[in-house]
């Protein structure tokens, strides 16, 4: 398992260490201060009762002006179809600008297409400047995401109880967390604050190639010390990573 931004002090005896951020390199996405955006759409059944010929000129115009922010943002699209009732489609967005990710929006809705969807869920995180990650990797101090086909988002909200405890505590317990998840490989965490955004304080999505391993991991996190003092976090959304192409005419 990857775990990626976290902040903590540097333990030698787990051997985990901390990133401490790049300043000289440019060919990535720094991880410092990123706005990260995840949204969830769901299409009108209308959609499906359209002709084969508009629904093909709808998805094409939908997809240029998708494609028209690759410059300015790091996107990922999923499909939910089949396995949620709530959603169909994940645009998963992570850019140096929150006005991007809103005129993006706009302009998607604008569409023929865009016309025919509803937001169902929409979480805003920031990324932090430093990560909690296992040894072994070469860079960790850049937006690395979508390597996997499958993604489990997790929103967090820890009880009161927990803020009472010390920073010392605290950390003990979210070792003992991380050390359970170093033995899922497959699993890559992606942690992002939403403290301020929303009523949610952090967005936790996992992302693996074997569904399975995630499943393994959340029954073994669930009975850990610090789960006690969740307040709110269940996997609420199971996403296959595909091109948009292909998550849209799973719309049907």
């Amino acid at each position: 398992m990857e775990i990626v931004n976290f902040q903590k002090e540097t333990s030698e005896q787990s051997g985990l260490r901390l990133v401490a951020d790049a300043k000289d390199v440019t060919e990535l996405s720094a991880i410092d201060k990123q706005f990260v955006n995840f949204t969830f759409l769901r299409v009108n059944p209308e959609w499906r009762r359209l002709d084969e010929n508009t629904k093909s000129e709808c998805r094409a115009e939908f997809m240029s002006v998708f494609e028209s922010f690759r410059a300015g943002l790091l996107m990922f699209s999923y499909s939910l179809v089949g396995f949620d009732s709530k959603a169909d489609l994940l645009f998963w967005r992570i850019g140096d600008s929150l006005d991007l990710i809103q005129e993006l929006t706009a302009k998607l809705y604008r569409t023929r297409l865009g016309s025919f969807f509803e937001t169902v869920d929409n979480y805003l995180s920031i990324t932090k400047g430093m990560m909690f990650v296992g040894g072994g990797h070469e860079d960790r101090v850049h937006v690395s995401a979508g390597a996997k086909k499958y993604l489990f988002l997790y929103p967090c909200a820890k009880s009161k109880d927990w803020y009472e405890k010390s920073e010392e505590e605290r950390d003990a317990l979210i070792e003992e967390n991380f050390m359970v998840g170093r033995r899922f490989q497959n699993i890559r965490i992606h942690l992002t604050h939403a403290f301020g955004f929303s009523e949610q304080e952090y967005i936790i999505c996992f992302e693996t190639d074997e569904p399975k391993d995630f499943l393994a991991l959340a029954e073994e996190l669930r009975q850990t010390p610090a789960s006690k003092f969740r307040l709110r976090g269940m996997p609420i959304y199971t996403c296959r990573q595909r091109s948009l192409k292909d998550c849209l005419e799973a719309l049907g």
